[in-house]
């Protein structure tokens, strides 16, 4: 989302923003699937509590205790990301440089944080609250959206576990706004982006991006977020000394 951000900064419409919230959907593919029985699970709930609202099965209301925090989270994530879209300028390189030395500065906090034992759950509306505001603050291009909100939920008490899966469930619905803000200019995108080009770098972000997640996860689960810092500074450097 940072660099669709910045194109729009610099004119109405870029074929480039289109295409990369395209990329965004082949990403959020992989989400879907990697998380698809925690998400069947948590859908399943809901339709219990709508139709058999007397339930009283521990893991139906368990997996229906995700849908607030869920809901929180998202609602503030699209009110501050709306809000820096619409107001905030996105800066250029040395800006974006300088974020992601902040990005750097996040993770590695993470180091001395100690592991929380709280599930998605359990997390009340405050903490979903706070990760929500971190997801938002992920618009600004040079902040990495999952390292942030990852962070967030670290910091608020989250097992690495629970943090990892709700940041990358979070994003779900991100994505989807992010695209249909965009589904307007598929038309003109078609025009400059070859179907071909396309197809190619779809499929080229699903498979880099299950690999991607799959790492990540098991990082995360390590406490070893810190170790993306060194790649973030070094980049964030150079951008600031040569940009």
């Amino acid at each position: 989302m940072g660099l669709s951000r910045a194109l729009r900064n610099f004119c109405p419409y870029h074929p480039l923003a289109t295409f990369d919230v395209l990329l965004h959907v082949a990403t959020l593919i992989v989400v879907v699937t990697v998380f698809k029985k925690r998400l069947l699970a948590i859908v399943l709930a809901l339709w219990v509590f709508v139709f058999h609202k007397k339930n009283k099965d521990e893991t139906n209301r368990e997996n229906l205790s995700y849908v607030v925090p869920l809901l929180i989270a998202t609602a503030i994530t699209g009110v501050i990301g709306i809000a820096i879209e619409k107001f905030v300028p996105s800066g250029g390189p040395k800006e974006v440089s300088a974020r992601m030395l902040v990005t750097a500065a996040i993770l590695l906090s993470t180091l001395w944080r100690k592991p929380g034992t709280l599930g998605i759950g359990t997390m009340g509306k405050g903490r979903a609250a706070i990760v929500g505001i971190a997801q938002g603050i992920g618009v600004f291009s040079g902040i990495s959206r999952s390292g942030i909100s990852i962070s967030a939920g670290l910091f608020a008490g989250l097992s690495r576990e629970a943090a990892g899966e709700f940041s990358f469930i979070l994003s779900i619905p991100a994505i989807l706004g992010a695209l249909l803000l965009t589904l307007g200019d598929l038309g003109e995108m078609s025009a400059a982006v070859s179907l071909g080009s396309l197809s190619l770098a779809f499929f080229a972000a699903m498979v880099s991006g299950f690999l991607s997640l799959k790492v990540l996860l098991k990082i995360v689960k390590g406490g070893k977020l810190y170790l993306f810092a060194p790649y973030l500074v070094a980049v964030g450097i150079l951008g600031l000394l040569f940009a």
